[in-house]
């Protein structure tokens, strides 16, 4: 089939979120880029693990990512 013409997938939106075998969506967690030394070992190890995103959230960001739902 054919790729419609027009639709584009918005990069920017499919570096920050990761669509599960399901179809829900994943974000990283904010705060684990610097200052790290002052964060305690329990956050910064709950820093890396990945979080689902707001159903509020959800719709906007699978209409930038047609080809992934």
């Amino acid at each position: 089939m054919r790729r419609p013409k027009g639709i584009k997938t918005k990069k920017a939106v499919a570096k920050r979120f990761r669509i599960t075998a399901r179809g829900k969506v994943m974000r990283s967690r904010a705060g684990k880029r610097h200052l790290l030394q002052s964060k305690g070992p329990k956050r910064r190890r709950s820093l890396g693990t990945s979080k689902l995103v707001d159903a509020t959230d959800t719709y906007r960001i699978l209409q930038n990512l047609p080809f992934s739902h």
